[in-house]
């Protein structure tokens, strides 16, 4: 049984409606208005460390920033600032808090074999002492 006939599907040209595809652009435009995400490229991000270009005084400069930094000794690692020794979170947090300049902000440095954990929890407890800047500094093996 037929239902339709092949010569009037002949005889009949195809049309498509512009309207329609004029909408299915402009709602794809709004899509993609709407879902795109505007961020600053890490070109355009300033640097945590400033030069400062004014001058200081000989107070300023007999300091020295903070220097956290991890190593591994006799199998354990440890946070070392300046020849001091903290095996733990709050003893560092307590060292820090205590540092006397902290205007030239912090580093962290660490070798590739430290663990990660102690490493964010150094920059951490540099952010908690509020150090102004906090960089981390891979150390090159």
């Amino acid at each position: 049984m037929k239902l339709s006939s092949h010569k009037r599907a002949h005889n009949r040209q195809i049309t498509l409606e512009m309207t329609s595809m004029i909408d299915v652009v402009f709602l794809l435009l709004i899509f993609f208005i709407v879902t795109a995400s505007f961020t600053k490229t890490e070109r355009d991000l300033d640097a945590v460390t400033k030069v400062n270009e004014k001058s200081s005084s000989a107070a300023e400069t007999d300091l020295e920033p903070a220097v956290v930094l991890l190593a591994d000794v006799g199998g354990s690692w440890v946070y070392q600032v300046g020849s001091n020794n903290i095996s733990t979170f709050a003893e560092l947090q307590e060292v820090l808090d205590k540092f006397p300049n902290k205007a030239d902000g912090a580093f962290v440095r660490a070798p590739d074999a430290a663990p990660y954990g102690m490493a964010a929890s150094a920059i951490q407890a540099c952010k908690n002492a509020d150090f102004p800047g906090v960089s981390y500094v891979p150390l090159t093996p």
